[in-house]
């Protein structure tokens, strides 16, 4: 997802991957890592270095603290269970404070670091955008999760543990049917290419598909507070419901400034309005509802095996979606490592295209796969009743 709004335009986005990739030409290696040398014999080193990129602080810092959270679960389960041998994996972390520049440094610098053999990359699009030239050309192994843009998934060493979302924002159709709405006015932040997409691409398209008109498409920038204007335009045009596709803390704002103006039915919206974002807007917020890849109420075995260990480390808080979907992207790795039968960055990479190929139960749900290195999940609906999540119904794996 892309939680934090663009710092710097696409040729400023250039400019520090290529100021990056020059800084660390000189220094890295595409395979070799300390950990290698220490296994050069065959098998596994003691301990294999990893580190999550993402914001701990900023606008996107809810998305990737959460994330961590899912990290150090699933690394702790693995240790503890010896899944590989006596290798421990330990996990660093590093704090991009939302800043694609840091981002960029970041991964220079794990690249650089032959102790290093993978890394979790940045919720934020605009930081994974201008982390993934680095790390493919550097063939560092990178497992991102949100991050929904395109540019992020390049190439054999960079995977994504959450689904795109317009793969499962299809889940919205049943609950459109079953509202027997007939049209819909749309508000997208510009700020979010995944949103643009389904603000302009895939919600459209999901209308077509059964017979719905889109009365107006309204775009606003990821810094505005004032919804005023485009809830006024997408009032006017008598829509039956509308979709609120923003970022984060916009929910709330924009949930509370549509029912000032006298809108009452529910309003379709986005993973972004999760994580508890829409609390502020107390009343007001109730009746939005939106498509997720995971919700600490979905049914499936290896789900609720999730919830519970993750309600256990963490004094019974619910898991959210970014944690679950870390938690999938942490064993992944575990597993890819396990198949590899070593810390070389080199090899690890090849493995993971071996276990990618395989169904897998991972916290996300049951018999998970993966397609073009992106996963591949069920995904649920969900609706904000004012204090909490309500599952309506969760899709199917195919």
């Amino acid at each position: 997802m892309d939680w934090t709004a663009v710092r710097l335009g696409r040729r400023g986005a250039v400019a520090v991957v290529a100021a990056a990739a020059l800084g660390m030409s000189a220094c890295s290696s595409s395979s070799g890592t300390s950990s290698t040398s220490a296994a050069a014999g065959g098998g596994l080193p003691a301990t294999i270095n990893v580190v999550s990129i993402n914001p701990q602080t900023g606008p996107a810092a809810f998305a990737g603290l959460a994330a961590n959270k899912g990290y150090d679960l699933a690394i702790k389960e693995i240790n503890d269970s010896k899944f590989l041998g006596s290798t421990t994996l330990t996990l660093s972390k590093v704090d991009t404070k939302g800043d694609i520049k840091t981002a960029a440094s970041s991964a220079s610098t794990a690249i650089a670091d032959k102790n290093v053999s993978a890394i979790f990359g940045s919720v934020s699009s605009q930081e994974a955008i201008a982390m993934s030239p680095l790390v493919q050309q550097a063939g560092l192994p990178t497992i991102y999760t949100q991050a929904g843009s395109d540019g992020v998934v390049v190439g054999d060493a960079t995977y994504r543990a959450t689904p795109l979302m317009r793969t499962y924002y299809s889940l919205v159709k049943k609950y459109v049917q079953e509202k027997g709405w007939k049209s819909v006015g749309i508000i997208h932040t510009a700020a979010a290419p995944t949103l643009v997409d389904i603000g302009t691409k895939a919600l459209p398209a999901i209308a077509t598909e059964l017979g719905m008109t889109v009365t107006t498409t309204v775009a606003v920038q990821g810094t505005t507070q004032d919804f005023a204007a485009p809830i006024s335009q997408v009032l006017a045009s008598k829509p039956d419901g509308v979709a609120i596709l923003l970022v984060g803390a916009q929910n709330p704002t924009a949930m509370k400034q549509l029912r000032q103006a006298g809108y009452t039915g529910d309003v379709l919206g986005n993973s972004g309005a999760s994580a508890g974002n829409l609390k502020p807007a107390g009343a007001d917020g109730a009746g939005m509802v939106w498509p997720v890849d995971f919700n600490f109420q979905q049914k499936a075995e290896a789900s609720q095996k999730f919830v519970k260990a993750y309600q256990a480390a963490n004094s019974g808080e619910n898991p959210l979606n970014y944690a679950a979907e870390a938690y999938d992207a942490a064993w992944f790795l575990a597993k890819s490592i396990k198949a590899a039968g070593s810390a070389d960055r080199a090899k690890i990479k090849t493995a993971m295209a071996t276990v990618a190929s395989e169904k897998f139960d991972g916290a996300l749900g049951n018999g998970l796969t993966w397609k073009d290195r992106d996963i591949v999940v069920p995904g649920v609906m969900i609706r904000w009743d004012g204090t909490g999540d309500v599952l309506l119904y969760e899709g199917s794996a195919s």
